[in-house]
């Protein structure tokens, strides 16, 4: 019992107390296992999470297809093209002067008439003009009756010289050969004084032609059909003759054909070997909102040394006069064609180190192919090599798409593509 007394008196033995935990607050001290237990946790969960992706096979995990843009390679015609700026003017224009000087009787016509090929125009009032004419008349009678003189004087020298020489033949000797002789030399004579008489009536009658010319030349008449753009002289101005070198010629109106124009169109020296003519152009006139399409008719094939440019010309049918000679308009040639070409998309190409595009496959992915390009307009750029017809390539950004991947096509058309180059 004292055993056991003195078992129980005696103090408690503890274990030796941390002196880090002793230093550690006592709130800490009681959260301390409870971190523990959540650290365990979270290891265990690692380490299951990474034993299962590890086991995972790649080709069992399902591959999302990516849609993508994509148009059709095609065949079409295609153009390089060059804008320039041209003004249309007048197929003919010309001031009409008086052939004849005189004072203006009448003017039929005024600005903005139009008039056809023939139509009177004005009449130059020459009253000295029919008294030559009278005159060349009266000159020319004389002359023919001078003739008339001549050829009777011929008849009857001619008809003794062809006696005598009878009667010289029947009976030789019977006339004196000085009388012979004489006979002879009055036909020669009266034969050139015939001849000249006739080259009289002649010269008269050539007065008489000039002078009816000149009497037609002051009836002034429009040479082609046009219109009356301008109009110089009044009735009763004294008009001097167009072919007058001393004096201040008036022209009495200005004529321009308009129902056909020429348009004028300076082309760059960088482009003149690339045109040719035949070759179409769009023309558009800004001020009618107006399309119009030509050929190109004639060129100088000369380059001008002050603009470098060199003028060629389109004919522009006006009949109905709604185009205005002086107004400008823009005009698109083209330079290079291609018939049929293999064509893609202009954004369907990378242009980096080599041309490239992307072509969907079979298989539908994306396969990335070397090309070679040709002829280029703003929509379209002809592919010689690379691809074929009918495939399908990517148009817009590739930043996520790579070769061999899996995409899905959405066919787009090619009036949607060039709708939004356009709206760019």
């Amino acid at each position: 019992m004292s055993e056991d007394n003195s078992e129980k008196n005696q103090p408690a033995v503890t274990p030796p107390a941390n002196p880090r935990l002793n230093r550690l607050p006592a709130y800490l001290r009681r959260l301390d296992w409870r971190i523990s237990a959540g650290i365990l946790v979270v290891v265990v969960i690692a380490l299951v999470w990474r034993g299962t992706v590890g086991h995972a096979k790649p080709g069992n995990l399902p591959e999302e297809a990516l849609a993508v843009a994509v148009a059709k390679v095609t065949r079409q015609d295609l153009a390089r093209e060059l804008t320039c700026e041209a003004e249309l003017r007048p197929y003919q224009e010309i001031d009409l002067h008086a052939k004849v000087a005189g004072y203006l009787q009448k003017i039929t016509v005024d600005i903005g008439d139009r008039v056809e090929a023939g139509q009177l125009l004005a009449v130059i009032e020459v009253p000295e003009l029919g008294d030559d004419i009278q005159r060349a008349n009266a000159s020319l009678k004389r002359c023919q009756e001078e003739v008339a003189r001549a050829q009777a004087a011929h008849d009857e020298a001619h008809l003794v010289y062809t006696r005598l020489t009878a009667i010289d033949k029947a009976r030789p000797n019977l006339i004196a050969q000085q009388e012979l002789d004489t006979a002879v030399e009055k036909d020669r004579a009266t034969g050139s004084s015939l001849a000249a008489a006739s080259a009289e009536v002649e010269v008269a009658k050539a007065d008489i032609n000039k002078l009816q010319t000149m009497l037609k030349y002051s009836r002034i008449t429009a040479p082609f059909p046009g219109v009356i753009t301008k109009r110089y002289a009044d009735p009763g101005a004294l008009i001097q003759a167009g072919t007058s070198s001393s004096t201040q010629t008036l022209p009495l109106v200005r004529l321009s054909q308009n129902d056909r124009l020429r348009l004028d169109i300076p082309v760059s020296v960088s482009y003149v070997s690339r045109v040719e003519l035949g070759d179409p152009v769009q023309i558009q006139v800004a001020s009618l909102e107006r399309a119009l399409s030509g050929k190109i008719a004639r060129s100088t094939r000369k380059i001008e040394t002050a603009t470098r440019t060199m003028e060629v010309e389109v004919d522009v049918p006006n009949t109905d006069l709604k185009l205005i000679p002086g107004m400008y308009a823009s005009v698109i040639l083209r330079l290079d064609h291609r018939d049929q070409a293999l064509a893609v998309p202009v954004e369907a190409v990378s242009r980096k180190k080599t041309c490239t595009v992307f072509v969907v496959g079979n298989d539908q992915r994306m396969e990335e192919r070397v090309v070679r390009l040709g002829l280029e307009t703003p929509q379209q750029v002809e592919v010689t090599s690379g691809v074929k017809e009918n495939e399908l390539v990517m148009i817009g950004s590739r930043t996520q798409v790579h070769p061999g991947q899996r995409v899905e096509p959405k066919l787009i058309e090619a009036e949607t593509i060039e709708t939004a180059g356009t709206s760019e």
